[in-house]
């Protein structure tokens, strides 16, 4: 048996969109130990993934700490790790393969940089969509894919009964109008306006709801809809997956939950401007689609609106 390390550091939605990467990992490796190695946000959550056996922290320090960087370096190389498999492909894990495991060959070591297609450079490679180069670089490094295409990020949710029973959730309409507040161009401004006529088509029949993070709690306030919080905290992961999951139809910017609806499999729509496409980041399913258009400003709330209705009917 051998220890296998995956990396990958985060973000929301990158986590679920590197589930399928993992199982395919896992699965073609089953004889052998599964290490990921993340940071704090996900530490815990991926604890519950079933492909993974343990979980390492890493801090990300700055660079130049070489206290840290010494013991990261001495957890990691405590395992004797036969393979690395690389999720990230960003300059720190680069920075990881040269410095904490300087030895590694391209057949030990699996990163978008190692199996890069030889009839491309990185910046053509790049143009390919999230879970197209995922694919890539399992089936170049060897390995069966059959899950990577097809991300279930199901396994991180969580019981949420006793919050659905406090708001009293049965069908309901969950809508993600939040953004960073440096990436404004990902905002579409008329989330109200599409809720006044979800009420006046469908009345009562579904609640509308949304779910803010821990900097977004006040700004929920300006959204005429029922604000889901537990004991006046933000959900977790697990518990915001598992209402995302549950939801009758969900429109969203292109954030974290954008992504986790897309590959739990529900019914829904992002909303993308010019800062990307949705190909790219690989968010279109079955049943979760994107409206891209050059401006949000421009996207009326009736265009939408019949969007949704058209799924919900």
């Amino acid at each position: 048996m051998s220890n296998i390390l995956i990396i990958k550091h985060g973000s929301l939605g990158d986590i679920a969109q590197a589930s399928g990467a993992i199982q395919d990992i896992s699965e073609n490796h089953k004889n052998d130990r599964i290490y990921l190695l993340t940071t704090k946000p996900y530490f815990e959550l991926f604890k519950k993934n079933p492909f993974i056996h343990e979980v390492i922290l890493d801090k990300r320090l700055p660079k130049y700490n070489l206290v840290y960087l010494y013991f990261l370096m001495r957890e990691l190389k405590k395992h004797k790790f036969s393979r690395v498999f690389d999720l990230q492909n960003s300059s720190r894990t680069n920075f990881y393969k040269n410095i904490l495991f300087p030895k590694a060959s391209y057949e030990s070591w699996s990163s978008s940089h190692t199996t890069l297609p030889k009839d491309k450079n990185k910046d053509e490679f790049d143009k390919y969509s999230v879970l197209e180069r995922f694919d890539h670089q399992l089936k170049t490094s060897g390995l069966n894919t059959s899950n990577t295409l097809k991300p279930n990020f199901s396994w991180a949710s969580s019981d949420i009964s006793e919050i659905k029973n406090q708001y009293g959730l049965k069908k309901y309409i969950l809508l993600f109008p939040f953004c960073s507040p440096h990436l404004t161009i990902k905002k579409w401004p008329f989330y109200n306006d599409l809720i006044k006529l979800i009420l006046n088509k469908f009345g009562e029949e579904y609640k509308i709801v949304t779910a803010p993070g821990p900097d977004e709690i006040n700004d929920a306030k300006e959204i005429n809809g029922l604000a889901l919080l537990d004991n006046g905290r933000s959900l977790d992961i697990s518990q915001l997956t598992s209402l995302i999951k549950d939801s009758s139809f969900v429109v969203a910017n292109d954030t974290g939950p954008a992504h986790i609806a897309a590959h739990v499999d529900a019914k829904g729509l992002t909303l993308f401007g010019k800062h990307t496409t949705a190909y790219k980041v690989s968010i279109e399913r079955e049943n979760f689609k994107a409206i891209q258009v050059s401006d949000l400003n421009n996207l009326s709330a009736d265009k939408v609106f019949e969007r949704l209705t058209n799924s919900l009917s």
